[in-house]
């Protein structure tokens, strides 16, 4: 099982860091809190849509980027149904 908060994290760092930034420098160019940056990259929270359009815009980097390694496999579905019961 994959640690979503952790992968993401591992990634915004990884991206921070190729792009010569302080955490307080991208938490500037992406108008948010330094330590919401920290808590992203620690991987003790997950972010909102907006913030991760506003971190990829930030790194010029694309969203992908920030999400590798994190995939989705559906898995099996089987739909219900009403079956005949018999009477009595």
């Amino acid at each position: 099982m994959i640690d979503f908060a952790a992968r993401f994290g591992d990634n915004l760092k990884r991206c921070r860091k190729r792009a010569d930034l302080s955490q307080e420098d991208l938490s500037h160019l992406a108008s948010l809190h330094r330590t919401e940056v920290s808590q992203l990259e620690r991987g003790l929270r997950l972010c909102r849509i907006d913030t991760l359009v506003k971190l990829s815009a930030s790194l010029e980097v694309s969203a992908d980027d920030l999400l590798a390694g994190i995939n989705w496999s559906p898995g099996n579905y089987r739909p219900g149904g009403f079956v005949e019961r018999g009477e009595g």
